[in-house]
């Protein structure tokens, strides 16, 4: 009697893994090359609409990579100028994103920065790293994070100086502000670091840090935020001006050489020339030696008049110790005391 013959199994399981997957790659490339065509319309569209609004927009297209995962752009030779004049250019930019969460966006400058200055010239500004970050693009503001990483600050020839020639790093992060309900409204809360900057020789940096180095941190709330996306030929903020615009809950810290100080405001805003208005409250350690070295820089904004004299004002009360100063913003000039110093910060 002869033995059945064994049943034969089917090997289509053996192939049924194999098959699945190619059909998820071949959908996940169809899924990444749509989204590489979107990112690229989109940016052509968003630079016709700047465009449109008097903005200079130029830039190469080196086309994007970093299939299967990643959506990488490159783009060369870029150039944003306001209507106000105000301008960024780089040899190339690097914007990426991860492919599954494309809503958040990583922008490199490998090859440093050039910052226009309104009347002030060029500046080339240099880094181990110049970045930043962009995420909740779907939120009526999103969170931005720009981070400088041991930059160098260098003018054009012919430019005007520009107020510090490095730093350990430079920080900026605005989010949107939430209510306490929780919910958002039209503010954006926003944060500031500048950390161990030298200041320019004879400079007010240099005067106020006595040679050595100096540390500032700033946070407060952007009110009226929506008419930041406004532009004339003053610039950003001066639409967000007209608009009621101001800074408000403004805190922060200070350290320059020897000298500390807490800062506080309830609010500051603009006058119609652009520059701030407003009282900033100093609870200040040691401030003599900042004052009397902003008096002996040589920058020719300074009044070195009101800044002597508010040096020995400082001293008479004890400028060595802890005191309560306030500065005031007004009439386009900053006072500490009767004392004019300087020109008050210019927004636009």
């Amino acid at each position: 009697m002869t033995d059945a013959p064994a049943p034969r199994h089917s090997r289509r399981g053996l192939f049924a893994p194999l098959i699945v997957a190619l059909v998820l790659l071949a959908a996940w490339t169809v899924w990444w090359f749509w989204l590489a065509g979107q990112i690229e319309g989109r940016l052509k569209t968003q630079a016709e609409a700047l465009r449109g609004q008097g903005w200079d927009v130029r830039y190469v297209e080196g086309g994007i990579d970093g299939w299967p995962f990643r959506t990488r752009l490159a783009l060369d030779r870029v150039t944003v100028a306001a209507p106000s004049g105000h301008a960024l250019a780089a040899p190339r930019i690097v914007a990426e994103a991860n492919a599954y969460n494309p809503s958040k966006w990583v922008l490199v400058a490998p090859d440093g920065l050039t910052l226009t200055r309104v009347g002030k010239g060029e500046v080339n500004v240099r880094g181990q790293a110049i970045r930043m970050s962009v995420h909740g693009l779907n939120q009526a503001w999103p969170n931005i994070a720009v981070e400088l990483v041991r930059p160098q600050f260098t003018p054009h020839p012919g430019a005007e100086p520009f107020p510090i020639r490095r730093a350990g790093k430079v920080e900026f992060y605005t989010r949107p502000h939430r209510t306490t309900d929780g919910g958002p409204n039209d503010s954006v809360d926003m944060l500031f670091r500048l950390i161990d900057a030298e200041g320019r020789d004879s400079g007010p940096v240099q005067g106020l840090a006595q040679g050595g180095r100096m540390t500032l941190q700033i946070e407060g709330v952007v009110e009226k935020a929506s008419a930041l996306r406004g532009m004339d030929e003053a610039g950003v903020f001066s639409a967000w001006t007209r608009a009621g615009g101001r800074f408000s809950r403004i805190r922060g810290e200070a350290a320059a050489g020897d000298s500390r100080a807490r800062i506080s405001s309830e609010g500051l805003s603009a006058d119609a020339n652009g520059r701030l208005v407003g009282q900033v409250a100093l609870k200040a350690e040691k401030p003599l030696p900042a004052i009397a070295g902003l008096a002996g820089s040589g920058d020719g904004a300074v009044n070195r008049a009101g800044a002597t004299g508010a040096a020995a004002a400082s001293a008479a009360a004890g400028g060595q110790d802890d005191v309560d100063l306030t500065v005031v913003l007004r009439d386009g000039r900053t006072y500490l005391g009767p004392f004019a110093l300087a020109p008050a910060p210019k927004l636009f």
